[in-house]
C-alpha cells in the first residue's frame, strides 16, 4: 500500500478498513488450522497410545520405535500449533489496532491512554489546554506501546522544543513515518501484544545494578566442569561393576545438595529475569524492527545507528538475554529441577551466564530501553500525521515574536463543524486582544492558537491551512482553579499565574502569552487594579 494514494480522511478511512478485512480473512484461515492441527494431535496422541498397546506383545523394540514417531510426530505437530496461534495472536491485536484508528478518527479516543497522572494546575500550559487526561490532545495522538516511549511523549508535551532547528529534524521523523504505515502498525502491535507492566525497566535496572548473585564465580565454574565428569566416571563404575550401586544415589544426593545451596541467590535472579522473558522477547522483536528498516530522516538514523553499534547489533544480545532467561525459567519445572541440577548443576551455570551478559552488556542495556522509547514516541506522532491528511507541518521564523497562520481549527473538534479563524502577531511587544459576545468562542479560539502552537513545537503537523512561528516557551492562564489543600482563593491562584509571568518576562524569558478574561470571577474594582 502507498501512503502517496492516502490524502484525503476518506482514503484513510479505506485504508484501514481494508487492511483490517485483509487480516481477519487471514485471521479466519489461521483459526481452521489451528484448530485442524489440534484435532491431528489429538488424534496422534490416541492412535500412538492405541498402537502401543496393540504391539505390547511385539517386543520393546517395535513398541519403542512406534512410541518415538508418535511423539516426534506430536512435537511437530506442537511447533506448528504454537506458530499459527502467535500468528493469531498478531492479527487479533492488528485487527484491534486499526479498530481503534477508526474510532480515534471518528473522535472516540477511549481505547488510547490519556496520561491522566499528569494533570497539573501548576504547569505552564497543559491544564488550559487539556493536554493530558480524558478526551485530551495526548490521547487522541498516543499509540506508544512502551513505558519509555510513553514517558518520552509525555515529556514531548510537558516541554515543547524551543529550537527550531531541532524541531525541523523531528518534523522529518515524523513525516518519514508517516509514510511507513505498515512499519508502524509492525511497532505498535508486537509492542502491545506484551505490554507488560509498568514496573518492568526499574526491575530490569535493578537487575544491572545487583553486584552479583552468585559468589566465587570461577569456583562454581570449576565445579559445572567437575560434576558431568564425576556422573560420566560413576555411570562407567557402575557398568563395568566397579562401584557398587549405592554409588549413584549418593553422587545424586551430593549434587543435589551442592546444586541446591545457591537457591536463595537464584530464586532472587529468577524474580528478576525469569519473570520478564515475554516483555524482554518484545523489546527484542520490536528493536529488531527498527534495526532492519532502511531509514532516511536523520535522527532515526542516529537511533538506528545506536542499536547497531559494535560487532553485533542489539537485538542479538536482547536476544541471547531472552533464551538465558527462558532456560533459567526452566528450573520451575520439578523434572528439569530435578534432573539438570544434579547433573549439570543447571541452575547456577545458567545464573553465572547471566552475569556474564550483564558484565559485557548490562552497561548498555538501559541506553538501549531509553533509545527505543523515541522511535515509539515518533510512531504516535507518524501516525497523527497519517491520520490527519489535511493537516500540514509549519515553517518557524527567527524573530521574536511573530506568528502567523490561516485557517486555524482545534484538532479534538469536529472536522465537519469545526469553524477556522486565522490568527496574526507581527513582533514583540504585540498584543492580540480578542473581545466579542459570551458563547462567541473566544475561549475556543484562544485554546486553538494554544494546541496548534504546542502541536508545532512537538514537530507534528498542525491543524491549519498555513502557519508559520517563532518557538517561544508557551505560558497560559486560561483555567485556573482554586485549591482547598493551599487555603488558596481562585482570586489567589491567578494573582499566582500572573506573577509567574511577570517574573519570568523580567527575567528575559521569551514567552507567548495567552491569557483569557484577567482575573475574572471578582469584583470589576479589584480586577481594573490587578488588570
Amino acid at each position: 500500500m502507498q501512503t502517496k494514494n492516502y490524502s484525503t480522511y476518506k482514503s484513510v478511512f479505506s485504508f484501514y478498513q481494508e487492511r483490517i478485512f485483509q487480516n481477519k480473512t487471514e485471521l479466519s484461515a489461521v483459526q481452521k488450522k489451528i484448530y485442524s492441527i489440534g484435532t491431528v494431535r489429538l488424534l496422534v496422541f490416541l492412535g500412538t497410545g492405541v498402537a502401543v498397546w496393540i504391539l505390547r506383545s511385539s517386543g520393546s523394540g517395535m513398541m519403542g520405535m512406534v512410541l518415538f514417531a508418535g511423539m516426534m510426530l506430536f512435537g511437530l505437530l506442537l511447533y506448528q500449533y504454537n506458530r499459527f496461534q502467535k500468528r493469531k495472536d498478531y492479527l487479533e491485536t492488528a485487527v484491534r489496532c486499526d479498530e481503534n484508528e477508526l474510532k480515534g478518527m471518528d473522535y472516540d479516543f477511549s481505547a488510547f491512554d490519556g496520561a491522566p497522572e499528569q494533570t497539573d494546575t501548576g504547569h505552564c500550559f497543559s491544564l488550559d489546554l487539556d493536554i493530558f487526561g480524558s478526551h485530551s490532545l495526548f490521547q487522541s495522538i498516543n499509540r506508544t506501546c512502551t513505558s519509555r516511549g510513553r514517558c518520552g511523549l509525555i515529556d514531548w508535551f510537558s516541554t515543547p522544543l524551543q529550537d527550531a532547528q531541532a524541531i525541523e529534524i523531528r518534523q522529518e521523523a515524523v513525516r518519514e513515518l508517516c509514510g511507513k504505515p505498515e512499519f508502524r502498525q509492525r511497532f505498535q502491535v508486537l509492542g502491545q501484544i506484551h505490554p507488560g507492566a509498568g514496573s518492568d525497566d526499574r526491575e530490569i535496572r535493578d537487575f544491572v545494578a545487583h553486584p552479583g548473585f552468585i559468589f566465587s564465580v570461577k569456583y562454581w565454574k570449576i565445579a559445572g566442569f567437575i560434576v558431568p565428569v564425576l556422573w560420566i566416571a560413576v555411570f562407567l563404575g557402575n557398568a563395568l561393576s566397579i562401584l557398587p550401586a549405592q554409588s549413584l544415589l549418593w553422587v545424586y544426593l551430593l549434587t543435589l545438595l551442592l546444586s541446591e545451596s545457591q537457591a536463595k541467590r537464584i530464586n532472587r535472579l529468577q524474580r528478576m529475569t525469569g519473570k520478564k522473558v515475554a516483555i524482554l522477547q518484545a523489546y527484542t522483536e520490536l528493536i529488531q524492527c527498527v534495526e532492519n528498516e532502511n531509514w532516511q530522516a536523520s535522527r532515526l538514523k542516529t537511533l538506528q545507528a545506536v542499536f547497531l553499534e559494535g560487532d553485533r547489533n542489539a537485538s542479538g544480545k536482547f536476544k541471547q538475554l531472552v533464551q538465558l532467561a527462558g532456560e533459567l525459567e526452566q528450573r520451575s519445572n520439578l523434572l528439569i529441577h530435578i534432573l539438570l541440577n544434579p547433573l549439570l548443576l543447571w541452575d547456577i551455570r545458567k545464573a553465572i551466564q547471566l552475569e556474564q551478559w550483564k558484565g559485557k552488556y548490562g552497561d548498555n542495556l538501559q541506553l538501549w530501553l531509553d533509545t527505543l522509547g523515541e522511535p515509539d514516541a515518533f510512531c504516535s506522532l507518524g501516525t497523527f500525521a497519517f491520520n490527519h491528511p489535511d493537516y500540514l507541518f509549519p515553517s518557524f521564523c527567527t524573530s521574536y515574536f511573530e506568528m502567523s497562520g490561516a485557517g486555524l481549527g482545534h484538532p479534538l473538534m469536529n472536522r465537519e463543524t469545526c469553524v477556522r479563524n486565522p490568527v496574526r502577531m507581527e513582533k514583540h511587544p504585540f498584543f492580540l486582544i480578542v473581545t466579542g459576545a459570551n458563547m462567541a468562542g473566544k475561549s475556543t479560539y484562544l485554546r486553538t492558537v494554544g494546541v496548534n502552537f504546542v502541536l508545532a513545537c512537538i514537530g507534528a503537523p498542525v491543524c491549519a491551512e498555513s502557519l508559520t512561528l517563532y518557538p517561544a516557551k508557551l505560558v497560559t492562564s486560561l483555567r485556573t482553579s482554586d485549591s482547598l489543600n493551599d487555603n488558596e482563593s481562585y482570586f489567589f491562584a491567578e494573582l499566582k499565574r500572573l506573577k509567574m509571568i511577570m517574573d519570568e518576562l523580567h527575567a528575559g524569558e521569551k514567552l507567548f502569552i495567552i491569557l483569557d478574561e484577567i482575573l475574572k470571577g471578582t469584583n470589576s474594582v479589584d480586577k481594573q487594579k490587578g488588570s
